[in-house]
């Protein structure tokens, strides 16, 4: 099919109102962009509504997002998006979220074109078989509608959009099945400088955990970066790395350069954003996105069925005017995140059937433990994470506490600490240095810098849940979402076990701990008399999740919704359990299940 030169990113707002689309989605973040793209390929004409305010896909409508992270003062994951009061993205607690407890959700996510992947951190393992059965093998959580195997084409097809790199040898190693002769689209990343010397002196370390002894051993992380394109790949036609997202695609983002800021921001576009897969879609002539509109209502008819997406459409994110309009079509695609298309749905009134519609919400909570290396190991260079531990995704402790994946970080302690930030303070302030020695003393300091992130599991409780509140309503007069959340024993076990496990790790690499929990901290606790906090994985999902039948789930094995048969709901929060594995890729592997059955119903 020939493809337009140019296309339009942001509608005309009548012409939304006299068209009837084939279907019309809610979000352009990754799981949006994949249904548009998927969809209009074959012919189908689609409208995303799209919360945020729009940049033009040039670069430098990008660069203009990366000039606003260099001006920030504060470098956390929102810090290239200017604040929107009319489409808030959460980034502290209490800034958006109404939290509940009686512990604290915290995380972020970004209500801009792209979605979360414009700050994502692009790690993208595939979930583990025993993941999908977790309820039948463990006790625990819940069970899929589906199997590893049913979604192993899936996996492939959103690695390949994604363009991801990695090692299919030593993921094998970790539990991951593929099939024969597969390999990742593009070479793994190389482990930094720092990988290198903590798996020197680690790798093959013995550690008990109740009757199992394992031997801790590394692997890379395969991630959604420009690598190395794989001369394997595709039976020896090799891949070819998709274009920056641009009206004119003629230039390859860059390969990945070792910038340790890939949360926020990657400033070469070497790391994948949605928008790419956006282009795709707008370069087929029958995509259109309105920006600025904020989804407050689907509409039911009398048969059930989903008849049109009511919005809000604002002209300025500092001003509370807004006209109202609605986008008709023949099939409704709810692909915010897990946290908005339940408040969306809450908010119209549609709790499903089942009564899960807001339950189950989950996140990967993230224990960390940071030390001083005995030499410099070049921490800040690299992307935030190449490698890790994975010899706790699995294994029969499962029974009893929660899987995790560990990182290294290559970022210094920055997300336990502030660091650099508290390092200039100190050296400052508490040590007297200035001039050169300053300098000397923050290279010393700031190389060393070792962060151990532990990604621990948690599995779906219908207490922890987004409910809504008339009480709490952002500017335009949309609910914020209110939260509930709390972590059972089963995590927090897995949490005081990861503080155990990181002692080891220091006391092999002869490190000095540095880490400390402190008890003003607002995600503080206590667990068998110790104290921790943890940090938000912001993976949140599991509101809407899938299921055999309208009573014990919200959507079907293709994330079409029981209730309302031409409406799906798509992202992590169909997902009824999460695995150690970071989300994005799954969610990916399951908006292409969902499109496919989407052509079949039009």
């Amino acid at each position: 099919m020939s493809q337009p030169q140019t296309f339009v990113t942001n509608v005309d707002y009548q012409t939304v109102s006299k068209t009837t689309y084939d279907v019309v989605i809610v979000g352009a973040g990754v799981a949006g962009a994949i249904v548009a793209k998927e969809l209009s390929q074959q012919g189908k004409t689609v409208l995303i509504l799209e919360a945020g305010k729009s940049k033009d896909f040039t670069l430098a409508g990008f660069q203009s997002y990366v000039d606003t992270f260099y001006s920030a003062v504060a470098k956390d994951a929102n810090s290239p998006y200017p604040k929107n009061p009319n489409a808030l993205s959460p980034n502290d607690i209490g800034d958006y979220f109404v939290e509940r407890g009686p512990m604290t959700l915290g995380g972020s996510y970004t209500r801009v074109p792209g979605g979360t992947t414009m700050h994502w951190e692009a790690k993208t393992p595939r979930m583990l078989p025993d993941d999908f059965k977790l309820w039948t093998l463990y006790g625990q959580g819940l069970d899929w509608p589906i199997s590893y195997d049913d979604l192993m084409p899936y996996y492939r097809k959103a690695e390949h959009e994604i363009g991801v790199c990695g090692d299919t040898e030593e993921q094998k190693k970790l539990g991951v099945k593929f099939e024969e002769g597969y390999v990742f689209p593009m070479e793994k990343l190389p482990p930094s400088y720092l990988d290198k010397r903590v798996i020197e002196k680690v790798s093959g370390t013995k550690v008990n955990l109740y009757d199992e002894t394992l031997e801790l051993s590394f692997a890379t992380f395969p991630q959604g970066r420009n690598g190395v394109p794989n001369p394997k790949y595709d039976n020896g036609n090799g891949f070819v790395p998709d274009g920056v997202a641009s009206t004119h695609p003629i230039q390859y983002g860059e390969r990945c350069q070792g910038n340790a800021n890939c949360v926020p921001i990657c400033p070469v576009q070497a790391k994948y954003d949605a928008r790419r897969t956006l282009v795709k879609a707008l370069h087929t002539g029958r995509v259109h996105i309105l920006s600025q509109a904020v989804a407050d209502r689907v509409e039911i008819a009398e048969n059930s069925r989903v008849s049109a997406i009511h919005f809000k459409r604002y002209e300025k994110p500092d001003c509370a005017e807004y006209t109202t309009g609605t986008a008709k079509g023949k099939l409704f695609v709810l692909a915010a995140n897990a946290v908005e298309n339940a408040r969306l749905m809450l908010a119209s009134e549609l709790p499903s059937t089942s009564d899960m519609m807001g339950r189950h919400l989950m996140d990967h909570p993230f224990m960390l433990a940071w030390a001083l290396m005995p030499e410099v190991t070049g921490t800040m260079r690299g992307p935030l994470v190449t490698s890790g531990i994975g010899t706790f995704r699995n294994g029969k402790f499962r029974k009893k506490q929660s899987a995790f994946a560990v990182d290294i970080h290559n970022d210094g302690w920055g997300w336990a600490t502030g660091s650099p930030y508290s390092e200039v303070l100190d050296a400052v302030d508490s040590k007297n240095k200035y001039g050169e020695e300053l300098r000397q003393t923050l290279i010393s300091r700031i190389s060393r810098q070792l962060l151990l992130a532990f990604m621990c599991e948690l599995p779906p409780d219908a207490n922890n849940r987004v409910t809504i509140d008339p009480k709490y309503k952002d500017q335009l007069g949309n609910y914020r979402p209110i939260i509930n959340f709390n972590l059972p024993d089963y995590a927090l076990r897995t949490l005081a076990y990861t503080r155990k496990l990181s002692r080891v790790i220091f006391q092999r690499l002869g490190a000095e701990d540095y880490t400390h929990y402190d008890s003003s901290d607002p995600a503080y606790f206590e667990f068998e008399g110790e104290g921790y906090f943890y940090r938000g994985g912001n993976h949140f999902s599991g509101t809407h999740i899938m299921g055999t039948t309208k009573t014990n789930s919200v959507v079907d094995r293709h994330l079409r919704s029981w209730d309302h048969e031409n409406l799906y709901l798509l992202g992590a929060g169909s997902m009824p359990t999460i695995g150690s594995s970071n989300t994005t890729l799954t969610i990916a592997a399951l908006s292409f299940v969902a499109a496919e059955d989407m052509l079949k119903k039009l």
